[in-house]
């Protein structure tokens, strides 16, 4: 009977609240860590996140570090030999506060997390499905339903910026003597203009994201090494292994182009989506192989020449 009564719950996200075995109470939103199930009784989340939520919070988690990256990149200057240090000083930054992050979320004191399954993209929007049964009082049953794939992003962010803030001014104080003063900071500041719009790029496009991101790597990665070995004028494998510097870049974006490889093919079936990664080599293969060919120099001549 109670199952029955329960059932009569409207919209997508009510339920009614269970005690002892027995549904009671009206419908309403689910408490933290809860959400409806299809009979409309709120259930506690149990289950652990899948690989792919796994990916999704691993690619957001990736944002401030790359951006901290190339804006101490773009400010350090190519004399200073502060940037590393301060490259590994964010990598920390970012990495203990993934740490902190899984250790604050249940269950506490863990570095696992238990989790509601992703249904669909409403799950992340459920303030725009509070119900009107009578078409003129709202039943607010806004909540987490994607628990905590939401508010653990956002969590992550605070604990970045709170410990940049702790240590990075005095590292930078201590060790960018070469650069002038209004210039050592500035890759600080530019992290206090990037923290504010990744918060709200969580807070408001985490759903589309969530689905999005495999694709948003590939392109990005994709694009970003065109542009890298376009700027560094790299024709030929000589050029590429000159400098070390263009090797880790060059690891770093086949490391991304596998990431969004892996996120896109989920591995659900191994024999088939393993080889998939042999392709990440081909970009840079393929840019090094017709750049000769696109050398606008050559292009410019070859065509005075048919003049």
């Amino acid at each position: 009977m109670a199952v029955a009564m329960s059932s009569t719950c409207p919209g997508l996200y009510c339920g009614r609240m269970m005690f002892n075995g027995s549904v009671e109470g009206d419908c309403g939103v689910c408490p933290r860590g809860e959400r409806s199930n299809l009979q409309k009784v709120c259930e506690r989340c149990t289950e652990s996140p899948e690989l792919y939520d796994w990916l999704y919070l691993g690619f957001m988690a990736m944002l401030p570090l790359v951006l901290h990256w190339f804006f101490i990149e773009w400010y350090s200057g190519k004399k200073s030999s502060s940037a590393l240090l301060q490259h590994i000083t964010a990598m920390l930054e970012c990495s203990v506060s993934a740490v902190v992050t899984l250790l604050v979320t249940e269950p506490v004191g863990m570095l696992s997390i238990r989790s509601c399954r992703v249904q669909m993209l409403s799950d992340w929007y459920t303030m725009l499905y509070n119900p009107s049964p009578d078409y003129i009082n709202t039943l607010h049953c806004t909540q987490e339903a994607v628990y905590p794939l939401y508010t653990i992003v956002l969590i992550y962010y605070a604990f970045c910026l709170v410990l940049m803030m702790l240590l990075r001014p005095l590292l930078v104080k201590k060790i960018a003597c070469g650069l002038g003063k209004s210039d050592r900071f500035k890759s600080i500041y530019a992290a206090l203009y990037f923290f504010p719009i990744l918060t709200v790029l969580q807070a408001v496009g985490g759903g589309l994201l969530y689905y999005a991101f495999p694709y948003i790597i590939l392109v990005l990665s994709l694009v970003t090494l065109a542009v890298y070995m376009s700027a560094s004028e790299i024709q030929s494998f000589k050029n590429l292994v000159a400098k070390k510097k263009r090797l880790v870049v060059l690891f770093s974006h086949w490391l991304l182009h596998a990431y969004g490889i892996i996120s896109i093919s989920r591995l659900d079936k191994l024999e088939q989506d393993l080889p998939l990664l042999a392709l990440v080599p081909g970009p840079a293969l393929f840019y090094i192989a017709t750049a000769k060919f696109t050398e606008p120099s050559r292009i410019l001549s070859e065509g005075g020449n048919g003049h």
